[in-house]
């Protein structure tokens, strides 16, 4: 862990997989010598930087703007919601001075958890640089295409409670209780550290 890791404990990316199963997000903070690399872990990573090159290459038009400045790797701390982590691209538009998260994932679903993740990093670009920020992008990068997302009342306040939950995990090293759905169990990669499920 990088000296910053130790104020900032939970990462913004840890939000998908603490959706997915919170006991996995309990293992790779609270233990993080133990955790497995998989093929998708690597694939994802992969996959949003080779993106970037494309990125560079294509107009704005995906997003519906005309002209703006892209940053990439964009790194983001919040001592407010004790969160650390990394924007793949933000977009400040020309004019206007929106800023914009654009978060690259490899899914054809932009689900649920991902939404968290695009409202946790308009939270994080408010508090960084004091600019309200309304909408987010989440790119899917098997289908080339993007999907706003509206940074809202309910999406902000469905984050908040799942930082806080996050980081009582964290702060208390205490394992949740398993997922009700124990077909998530079958190809998981921490099956042997539940005893108690399989």
């Amino acid at each position: 862990m990088l000296d910053d890791d130790w104020a900032y404990p939970v990462r913004v990316s840890d939000l998908k997989q603490w959706a997915y199963c919170s006991r996995v997000f309990y293992y790779q903070t609270c233990l993080p010598d133990v955790r497995p690399t998989t093929y998708k872990m690597y694939a994802g990573r992969e996959a949003g930087q080779s993106e970037i090159g494309r990125e560079e290459r294509r107009s704005l038009r995906a997003y519906g703007i005309v002209a703006g400045e892209r940053e990439f790797d964009v790194p983001v701390r919040s001592a407010r919601l004790g969160l650390r982590g990394e924007v793949d691209m933000v977009i400040t538009v020309a004019g206007t001075g929106e800023v914009i998260p654009v978060d690259y994932k490899l899914t054809r679903i932009a689900g649920e958890p991902f939404q968290l993740q695009i409202a946790v990093y308009g939270m994080m670009l408010e508090e960084m640089r004091g600019v309200a920020v309304t909408r987010g992008f989440l790119y899917e990068i098997p289908l080339r295409r993007a999907e706003e997302i509206k940074i809202e009342k309910r999406l902000r306040a469905k984050a908040l409670r799942a930082v806080e939950e996050m980081r009582r995990i964290v702060e208390r090293e205490e394992m949740p209780m398993p997922v009700k759905n124990r077909h998530k169990c079958m190809a998981c990669e921490f099956r042997r550290f539940c005893n108690d499920v399989v």
